[in-house]
C-alpha cells in the first residue's frame, strides 16, 4: 500500500487533530500548509464580504443625498437649461452739501462673450448687426481669448437701450454671446470733475489681485477721485438669480422657487460738503487760466470748493467712447487731467511769512512789538514803506527785510560756537515747528494722489552743499516763502483754516456723510500745531490790515462795504520759467471764520491784483449767496488771456 492510500485511510478513520504530532511531521508534513491556508481563507471571506457591504452602503447613502437631498449638484448638471442672472447693485449716489444730486446711475449694457462657446460665427453679418468694424471685433475677440476661453468677458461695453434693442432678438442665433446689464455713471453737474473722479471697467490685471476677488470681468469700479476712495461703500453687493429657460432661451420661471437666489444690496450714498453754486462760480472765474482754488469750512475741515484749472466736464469720462475722450484729455498740452490743488507744489511766497512769524513767536525770539528796519541790503522789498515797528505793520506791508531778520533770529540762536553748525541745528528746530501745520506731509484728504510738498531739512542742504558748506545766507529765501519750500493749494487753504482756529485744524475732506452716518472718524479729530493760541491773536490784526488797512497789499479783496472783515495775505511767487505766479489766502469773517480760501494763479503776477479780488468774489458768493461787484468778474474774465502762458 502506498503512502497516499495510507494517508487517506488515516484521515477517514480519525480527525486531523487526533493524528500524533510525530506522524503529522514525518508521515504527511508536506500536506499541512495547504490545509492551514484553506482554513485561513475561509475566515477572511467574511471580512471581505463585510467591506463590500459597507462600501455599497456608503455609495448608496451618498447617491441618495446627491439626488434627493442636495439640489446644488442638480443645479450644476442643469446649467444648460438654467440661466444665471447676476443682479448688479445700484452704485451709491453723490450729493452736494445742500442735497442737490450730482452723480446718478443710468442703465447700460455690455455684450459679453465666452470664446469657447462661439461656434460657426458669421463674422460679417455679426459685425453688420452691431455696426462694428471687423478689425475692432477681431481685436476684442483676441483680448477676450487672452483673458479666458471659458469665462465671460466684455466684447462691447456701455451699449444704450436703443443699441441693445437692435441686437437682442438676434443673439439667440449667436451662441457664446450674452447681455450683461449694469448701471453707468451719469452727471447732473458740469463741475468738480477732479474731485468726483470717474468709473471704469476692471482690467484683467486687477482681477488677478486678491484685493479685487469680489469682482468679475465686466464689473465697474472707481478709478480716481471720490469714486475710488469710497469704492467699498459705493459698490454695494451683487445678487444672483437662477431662471429656468427652454432651448430657445425663453424664461420659464424661477428655479426651485428662488431657493438659490440672493438679493443685491445697493451701495451707500455720499453726501459731500461741496457747495455746487460756489464750485460752479469758482470754475467760471478760473476759465482760461491755470491754477487752483480751495475753500474750506475751518470749523469742520469740510471742503466747500475745489477748483483745478484747466478743468473738464465729468461726463467726458463716462459712457461709450470714453477711452478716446480720455486720450484726448491726456494728450492736451494744458494738462486738464492734472489735479492741481493736490498735486501741484509751488513755493508759497509771502503767505508763508505768517508761518515763519508764528514759529518765531513760539520760540520766543521775537514779540508782537519787535521792530526791524527795512534794510534792502539784506533782501529787496517790493513795497515802499517806513520801517515796521511791530508785526502787524510788517504783515500789512509784507516787508521782506523784516521777515528775513525774523527768520535769521529764529535760526541763528547761538546753539553752537560754529555758525554753520548753529544754522543746521536752528533749521532742524524750525522745520519741526513748521511741519506741525501739516506741511511737508500728506494731510490725508479723502482723494488719492495727494502730494506731500516739501519743507527742507538740514540733510537736504548737506546733500546739496556738504555738511559744512552752507549757512543762513544760503537758505535765507525760506524767510519769504521761496527757495526749496513747496506746498499744495490744499495745504495753503489749510494754513488759513489753522490760523482761523487759533492753532488747530481738521483734516480737509469732501464727504460729510456716508449713508445715514457721518464722515469717517479720522475727519472728526483735531490736529494741534505747536503754536499756542495767543500768538495767532498777534498776527490776525495784521492780516485784517492787509485787506482793509490803508496801504495794505490786498485792498482789492475788501468786503467792508458789506460789513464783512477779511483777514488775508497776498503772495507773489517768483518763477524762473516765466511770469511770476499770484496767490492770495484768507478767511472770513475775521471774528467768526466760516470760510478759509487759497487762490493760486499761474503766471498772473502780483497776488494783490489778480488772486485777491478772485478770492473776495468767492467769499462774497459763499457768505452772501450773491455777487454785487460784477465789475471784478468782468475784469478777471476780460483779462484772462494774460494769465495764459504762451506755448511755442
Amino acid at each position: 500500500m502506498g503512502w497516499a492510500t495510507c494517508l487517506i485511510d488515516r484521515l477517514d478513520s480519525e480527525p486531523l487533530c487526533c493524528v500524533p504530532l510525530q506522524t503529522q511531521i514525518v508521515g504527511w508534513g508536506a500536506f499541512y500548509p495547504v490545509s492551514f491556508a484553506l482554513q485561513y481563507l475561509e475566515g477572511r471571506k467574511y471580512v471581505i464580504q463585510t467591506i463590500f457591504v459597507v462600501v455599497a452602503l456608503l455609495f448608496a447613502a451618498r447617491l441618495f443625498y446627491i439626488q434627493v437631498l442636495d439640489g446644488s449638484y442638480k443645479l450644476a448638471a442643469d446649467r444648460n437649461t438654467l440661466q444665471r442672472i447676476v443682479q448688479v447693485p445700484y452704485r451709491g449716489l453723490v450729493y452736494d452739501r445742500n442735497g442737490q444730486l450730482m452723480v446718478q446711475n443710468t442703465p447700460v449694457y455690455d455684450l459679453m462673450v465666452i470664446p469657447r462657446e462661439v461656434k460657426q460665427l458669421d463674422t460679417a453679418y455679426f459685425c453688420q448687426l452691431l455696426q462694428l468694424p471687423i478689425e475692432e471685433f477681431r481685436l476684442a475677440m483676441t483680448a477676450a481669448k487672452n483673458y479666458s476661453r471659458v469665462k465671460a468677458s466684455p466684447l462691447i461695453q456701455n451699449l444704450s437701450t436703443p443699441e441693445l434693442a437692435a441686437i437682442q432678438d438676434n443673439l439667440i442665433d449667436f451662441p457664446g454671446f450674452s447681455i450683461k446689464a449694469h448701471m453707468a455713471r451719469s452727471y447732473k453737474t458740469e463741475n468738480l470733475a477732479h474731485a468726483l473722479g470717474y468709473v471704469g471697467a476692471i482690467t484683467p490685471k486687477l482681477l488677478e489681485s486678491p484685493k479685487y476677488a469680489k469682482y468679475i470681468a465686466g464689473d465697474n469700479l472707481g478709478i480716481t477721485g471720490l469714486e475710488s476712495f469710497y469704492e467699498k461703500v459705493l459698490m454695494g453687493q451683487r445678487g444672483v438669480q437662477y431662471r429656468m429657460v427652454n432651448v430657445r432661451g425663453i424664461e420659464k420661471g424661477a428655479f426651485r422657487g428662488g431657493e438659490f437666489d440672493t438679493l443685491s444690496v445697493a451701495g451707500l450714498d455720499l453726501h459731500t460738503s461741496i457747495d455746487s453754486e460756489l464750485q460752479a462760480y469758482g470754475e467760471l472765474l478760473m476759465a482760461n487760466k491755470r491754477g487752483s482754488i480751495v475753500a474750506l469750512d475751518p470749523k469742520t475741515g469740510e471742503i466747500l470748493a475745489f477748483v483745478s484749472a484747466p478743468y473738464f466736464e465729468p461726463a467726458r469720462l463716462s459712457g461709450k467712447g470714453m477711452g478716446n475722450r480720455y486720450m484726448d484729455l491726456l494728450n492736451n498740452p494744458e494738462r486738464p487731467l492734472f489735479n492741481r490743488p493736490l498735486m501741484a507744489t509751488y513755493p508759497p511766497g509771502s503767505v508763508f511769512k505768517l508761518v515763519n512769524e508764528l514759529v518765531a513767536l513760539q520760540m520766543g525770539v521775537v514779540t508782537p512789538y519787535t521792530s526791524f528796519p527795512c534794510n534792502q541790503r539784506l533782501v529787496k522789498c517790493t513795497h515802499r514803506h517806513e520801517a515796521p515797528t511791530n508785526v502787524g505793520i510788517a504783515i500789512k506791508q509784507s516787508c521782506n527785510p523784516y521777515f528775513y531778520q525774523v527768520m535769521r533770529t529764529t535760526i541763528m540762536r547761538g546753539r553752537s560756537s560754529n555758525p554753520k553748525e548753529d544754522a543746521r541745528l536752528g533749521l532742524a528746530e524750525w522745520r519741526r515747528q513748521v511741519m506741525s501745520f501739516g506741511l511737508g506731509q500728506q494731510l490725508g484728504v479723502d482723494l488719492g494722489s495727494e502730494r506731500k510738498g516739501s519743507i527742507p531739512s538740514p540733510e537736504l542742504y548737506d546733500k546739496m552743499y556738504g555738511r559744512h558748506g552752507w549757512n543762513f545766507r544760503t537758505i535765507y529765501s525760506l524767510s519769504i516763502g521761496q527757495g526749496e519750500i513747496g506746498i499744495t493749494g490744499l495745504q495753503m487753504a489749510n494754513i488759513m483754516a489753522t490760523i482761523a482756529n487759533r492753532g488747530y485744524y481738521y483734516t480737509p475732506h469732501f464727504v460729510r456723510g456716508i449713508g445715514q452716518s457721518g464722515p469717517l472718524p479720522e475727519y472728526q479729530q483735531r490736529h494741534h500745531t505747536n503754536i499756542v493760541p495767543q500768538h495767532f491773536d498777534a498776527i490776525i490784526p495784521g492780516m485784517q490790515a492787509v485787506v482793509d488797512g490803508r496801504g495794505g497789499t490786498g485792498n482789492l479783496a475788501s468786503l467792508a462795504q458789506f460789513g464783512i472783515s477779511v483777514a488775508g495775505k497776498t503772495g507773489t511767487v517768483q518763477n524762473a520759467h516765466g511770469p511770476d505766479h499770484a496767490t492770495f489766502a484768507a478767511f472770513a469773517p475775521a471774528e467768526d471764520p466760516q470760510i478759509a480760501i487759497a487762490v493760486f494763479i499761474e503766471n498772473a503776477g502780483f497776488g494783490g491784483t489778480s488772486a485777491a479780488p478772485m478770492a473776495s468774489l468767492m467769499i462774497e458768493k459763499y457768505l452772501r449767496r450773491k455777487v454785487e461787484r460784477t465789475q471784478w468778474e468782468t475784469w478777471l474774465q476780460g483779462d484772462a488771456s494774460k494769465f495764459i502762458k504762451k506755448k511755442h
